[in-house]
């Protein structure tokens, strides 16, 4: 590449924030193996006068500045602009062309690229204007943006939606309870999609008392279930609404939402099909056989939400999506009312001498407790019975407790063969970058610990 070439010729471009530790250059060998041209900015690059100036001061001290060494191959990002004018391009995009392969969170397997469409994106977002007809097309509504928008709740939801409806969206980088509830207390939110950790960090953070939260019409909970004990209490504490949802990668994500303003809520269920969706509860050995209400079996879906299959996977893709209905991988049933229930993860559930025991039901039990934070239980090796349970706790700040003390709590509400024999006690959860609770790494790490034995 010689420098009088145009960047628009450049086969790849990779752009770089000049925020990075101070030890990485750019004349890395390894870069320049793959990369051809590099592209550099700065946030100092978009802060006004004289904020653009002093940065670079700032960026050094705190030791955040890149050292970027002049090369042939090494542009600044103004520089570019400022230098070639732009290659206008246009393209025949139709509802069936492949907008990006959004890959899953991988908390039961291996990652999969879930190919998803122009048209899934579009007919998703158009559902959930449908759902929330009480919301202005308008600057009146504010969305605090604070899932990343890699991930798919926070592409539609966040970034999508907002878009598509002409609010302002307030982001929210490091979506920890500090900024979350400065930023809900200078900007005003009305509607704010989160996942199950933050509602949590929320509840559990000093400034909550002293924060006013009445701008919020709606609260979306996502990603992960949310205890019920969390619900009540951040309903309580907060006077917001938690409309609960349900999705996946493979649906854009979602498929059910409760209703909000017009329609019944139901605490502890993900509601109704959002419209144009289709649901069944079918039996775990007998795909082909629906089941009657309140009966549990894995929840298929089929709608316009749903992806085309997993990039490069067939046989995967033929596993998932069965005669057009996606099958979501979890135990559900629906009740006289058609509001759904999810049970748990069918890769999560514990076989434990001979009873199917879903460690969600575990998970709601130790959420009451008053000292709990956090919980997560899942199965681990037992010679006789196959599994049993064991449960990891994260107790709120400043308490104490004893694995007895939650056992004994379990007993109350727990049947025999369910209860946790092990508890132990954890300083965090593993977790995925957007919050939801990794069990298969507890059940790795704790398999590991045996086999070491």
């Amino acid at each position: 590449m010689k420098q009088n070439q145009t960047y628009q010729d450049k086969p790849w471009l990779s752009f770089y924030d000049d925020g990075v530790p101070e030890s990485i250059e750019f004349e890395n060998t390894l870069l320049h193996e793959f990369l051809e041209t590099i592209v550099y900015t700065s946030i100092g690059d978009y802060l006004p006068f004289p904020k653009n100036f002093l940065f670079p001061l700032v960026a050094k001290k705190k030791k955040l500045a890149a050292r970027v060494k002049p090369s042939h191959d090494v542009f600044k990002w103004k520089d570019v602009i400022k230098q070639y004018s732009p290659s206008v391009q246009t393209a025949d995009i139709t509802f069936n062309d492949v907008a990006m392969y959004q890959y899953t969170g991988g908390t039961t397997g291996v990652s999969k690229g879930a190919v998803l469409t122009h048209g899934n994106l579009s007919k998703q977002t158009q559902q959930i204007d449908a759902w929330l007809p009480g919301f202005k097309e308008n600057k009146d509504e504010v969305m605090i943006g604070a899932l990343p928008f890699f991930h798919v709740m926070g592409l539609t939801v966040s970034m999508n939606f907002a878009i598509f409806k002409g609010w302002s969206n307030i982001l929210v980088p490091k979506p920890q309870p500090a900024p979350l509830l400065e930023a809900m207390e200078k900007f005003k939110p009305t509607f704010a999609p989160l996942v199950p950790t933050m509602f949590i960090g929320i509840l559990n953070h000093e400034k909550l008392a002293a924060t006013d939260l009445t701008s919020i019409k709606a609260c979306v909970s996502g990603s992960a279930p949310l205890p019920v004990e969390v619900i009540k209490e951040f309903e309580e504490k907060t006077g917001s609404t938690i409309i609960e949802a349900f999705g996946m990668t493979e649906s854009s994500p979602a498929t059910h939402v409760n209703p909000f303003e017009n329609g019944l809520r139901k605490v502890g269920s993900i509601g109704i099909p959002l419209p144009d969706t289709l649901c069944r509860i079918v039996d775990l050995n007998d795909p082909a056989k629906d089941l009657p209400v309140g009966e549990s079996g894995e929840m298929v879906v089929k709608g316009p939400q749903v992806m085309q299959g997993y990039w490069n996977m067939p046989e995967e893709t033929d596993k998932t999506i069965i005669d057009g209905w996606l099958h979501t991988g979890d135990v559900a049933y629906m009740d006289e009312d058609g509001y759904f229930f999810i049970v748990d993860r069918i890769k999560d559930m514990i076989i434990s001498g001979g009873y199917n025991v879903y460690p969600r039901d575990i998970d709601e039990v130790l959420f009451e407790h008053p000292k709990v934070q956090e919980a997560c239980a899942i199965g681990v090796p037992h010679p006789t019975w196959g599994e049993q349970v064991k449960a990891f706790v994260v107790l709120a700040k400043g308490e104490r407790a004893t694995q007895k003390e939650m056992i004994d709590h379990c007993k109350q509400k727990l049947a025999t063969y369910k209860l946790p024999t092990q508890v132990e006690f954890i300083d965090e959860l593993p977790k995925t970058n957007v919050g939801k609770v990794l069990r298969k790494d507890l059940r790795a790490a704790e398999i590991k610990k045996k086999s070491m034995k």
